[in-house]
Parts: C-alpha cells; structure tokens; sequence
C-alpha cells in the first residue's frame, strides 16, 4: 500500500476489456454458428464442471446494461473482441447482418458515452467451419482472416480508435495445439509451430488489409509475456529458462519485431518436429510494421532444468498467490515493458490485460469488498507508472477483466472481473476494485488506496 497518488499523462487510457465468447452467450441466436470453443466445451473432461459460453454473462442481451456500467465507472476505454462466427459463420464469404448489427450497438453505445473503442479481431473463438478445414495448421486460414479484417473494416472503418489483429497467439498455438488445454485440444509440437506460424502470418495480412481499407484507427497485436529467470546460477538453469523465454516470448517478438524466429528455438525444435510450415518470405508480412504492440501481462516464472518439450520445469510460486496460484509480481511488469523497449520496439504500448482472479463473495451487506485485488491492481499500476518515468512509452492499461465471466478451461471457477456477475440471476454487482478505479479515474488518473 502507498500513500502517494497515482499519475498518469493526460494522453493515457485506462479502461476494462473482455472477449466475446467469455461474456457474450446468445451462442446458437442471430445467425452465430458454433466456434471451436463450443466444440471443445463438449468434449468431457476438457472444462471444469462441464461449463460453456452459451449463456456466459449474457452481455448479448444486456448490451446496454453493461455499457451503462462502463460509463458509470468512469471508463475512458473499453477492449471487446468481434466473434467471427458471429459476423462471418462459415469463416468466409457471406456476412450476418444481425452479428454485425450488435458490433455496430456496441461501437454506437460506446461513442454516445464518450468510451474509445479498442476491437480485437481474433479472440480465439474460430468458426468451427474453418476448423473442420485444418484451422490454423492450414495456411489457409491465414487468408481468411485477412478477407475478415477486411470485411470488418469496412463495416466499422472510422469507429475504431485501435485495432488488435490478434490475442496472445501464443495461447492459440501453444496452449491450444501442444498443450492441449484449449481449442481445438491437440498435443503435437509441429501441429502447435505451424498454428504459430499462420497465426503470425494472418496477423501480418490482417495489417496489411486494414491499412489498404485506410481504417482511421491504430493497428497493432497482443501479445501476452511471461517475465522467466533462472531458478540458480548454474549453466543449465540458465539455458532452461532461455528455452522457455524462447517459448513464450521471443517465439512471437522476434519475428514480429526482427528478423525471423529465434536461432536457439528453431534449431531445439527441429529436433523433433517437422518445421516445414514456415517460409521465409512470410517474415515480410509478419512484421508489416504497427502503429502500437499490446502486451498482455499475468505470470513471473522461476525454472530450472527439467522435463518436458523445452527441458524446464517451473519451481513452485512463492510469496502472495491469485486464486489461480499465480505469484502477484507487479515487478514484472515493468521487467516486460523495459525489455520490450530495450531489445524490440520503442513503438507507443498498451497493457492491454492484466488483472487477477481472487476468492470473491457477495457479503452479507451486498458488497464484494476485493481488497486484494485493488491492493493488486495498485501495484501493477505503481509498475507501469515507474516505466513510463523512464522513458517508455506506454499509453494505455486496460484491466482484465471488467466482468467475471467465462474462463476458458477454468470455466466459470475464476472470478477475473471488478465486477462480480451472480451467474444464476446475471445480476452485475461493482466490486471493491470497480470502486477503486472510479475514484482513480474521477481523480484524474491520481487516487489513494484506502
């Protein structure tokens, strides 16, 4: 806790995000067809308690609710992604009128309530049509995404301030085609390189189209990164928690930002997995240069030499844990922002998410008095500000996540929002944390924490 304000300039940005298919429900209305994400909630076993986004917090029906509660909290900015099996169902071609008409509300509602819009394109939810095509491992894919930000440009050209082609590709790729945790569910390391690949590259079309549609907003990527070191001094500690930093961070920096894919990665990969869906001269379009990069920050990471695809293994978090059992390490933060800074890009940055799931609960009083996440969210926020004093450029931090909602694998188990949602009534209840930032914003980015 400080007693000192926070400060921010006057060019700064802070608002909430969510993503579609984790607040949206209405999942089977208006012409939405299924996404790979209500396939893999059907598959037993793959989601706590069974859970899915069909209903979610119902934001499709209480649009206006909810941006009333926006507004209300002082928001300056709101992050949501478009669903593109709601807009484009079969992933190509023909569009939805009714899915575009409720991204044509929620732009409208946010400029009447005075709400800079930040829309991100893909938020994992592929249509399941293009799956059933090979999803990402086809490079296919990659074009029709590009057709897609193109067909969104020029429904919403001058109604976007910022763009985001992509979130955390890594989780796509990764996550969803070697871990086997998310969507579509695969473990195979080649399978997981070539998602990566297409991912980047569909970024790199994405850019590319909506600059020809002359979108009036900024362009740019997500990109979520872990702050890794070593769990000793020894050589192979050291080595070890390279890999993962190859892994997680430098697999999507570097190609985005330099040349191509880290040397060390490529040449520790190709030990044991086909590398033959990346071509050299799709580095070209990968790093189509951006009007910003969006970092997504959760996690620090201690590892040590071990098991497993990148021969780490992660030492158990110590000190203050979320509810997930990540370590809060607001120091990380700024770690990232410095580093991206110092070895990638001095482009303008937004921290596009971060934020914690605690034990929430209604109290007898009615109240959901979070204190440990405003004691988090403070903190990250005293991170950022120590990076913009020295010298880096970030103009933005949106928290994850302004609703509790649907947490991918953990269902509905995690509550992420500063606004607690009684998922039985969809009654929406401001947290202690919600309060937090209303008095941070209506202070001019300058508050107290009690």
């Amino acid at each position: 806790m400080h007693d000192e304000g926070l400060s921010f300039p006057n060019h700064f940005l802070i608002g909430a995000a969510t993503a579609a298919y984790q607040v949206e429900g209405a999942a089977h209305e208006d012409g939405r067809a299924p996404s790979i994400w209500d396939t893999f909630c059907r598959i037993p076993g793959k989601v706590r308690h069974g859970d899915t986004g069909d209903i979610a917090c119902d934001h499709y029906h209480r649009l206006d609710e909810d941006l009333d509660l926006i507004s209300a909290l002082g928001m300056q900015a709101y992050r949501f992604s478009i669903a593109w099996p709601r807009v484009m169902p079969d992933g190509n071609g023909k569009l939805n009128q009714k899915g575009l008409d409720f991204y044509r509300r929620v732009l409208d509602g946010l400029h009447s309530r005075h709400v800079v819009p930040m829309a991100t394109l893909y938020h994992w939810d592929l249509p399941q049509k293009l799956q059933d095509r090979g999803g990402w491992l086809n490079r296919e894919t990659a074009d029709r995404f590009a057709e897609y930000a193109s067909r969104m440009a020029a429904a919403f050209k001058d109604d976007v301030a910022f763009w985001v082609t992509v979130n955390e590709p890594w989780c796509s790729a990764f996550a969803g085609h070697l871990e086997g945790r998310h969507a579509p569910g695969l473990s195979d390391l080649a399978s997981a390189v070539a998602a990566a690949h297409h991912l980047l590259l569909g970024h790199g079309l994405a850019v590319r189209a909506l600059r020809e549609a002359q979108v009036t907003g900024e362009v740019g990527i997500a990109v979520n990164l872990s702050d890794v070191h070593p769990a000793t001094s020894q050589a192979e500690d050291i080595a070890a928690a390279a890999r993962v930093d190859g892994y997680e961070n430098r697999w999507f920096l570097d190609p985005l930002f330099k040349s191509g894919y880290p040397d060390d990665m490529l040449a520790w990969y190709g030990r044991n997995a086909d590398l033959g869906a990346i071509r050299e001269d799709d580095f070209e379009v990968i790093r189509t240069p951006l009007d910003f990069v969006g970092i997504n920050y959760y996690e620090r990471k201690i590892v040590s030499h071990g098991g497993g695809v990148n021969g780490a293994q992660r030492q158990p978090p110590e000190g203050p844990l979320t509810a997930g059992g990540l370590p809060v390490r607001p120091d990380g933060l700024f770690n990232i922002l410095t580093r991206v800074h110092s070895e990638y890009t001095d482009l303008p940055v937004y921290v596009t998410e971060n934020g914690a799931a605690f034990n929430d609960y209604v109290d007898p009083e009615g109240g959901v008095d979070d204190i440990e996440r405003v004691a988090f969210l403070d903190a990250h926020l005293r991170s950022l500000q120590a990076a913009t004093a020295a010298g880096i450029d970030v103009r933005g931090y949106f928290v994850w996540s302004l609703l509790d909602n649907f947490e991918w694998a953990d269902g509905y188990s995690r509550r992420f929002g500063i606004v607690y949602v009684d998922y039985r009534t969809q009654t929406r209840i401001p947290k202690a944390s919600a309060i937090w930032f209303r008095e941070v914003l209506s202070a001019g980015a300058t508050a107290r924490v009690r």
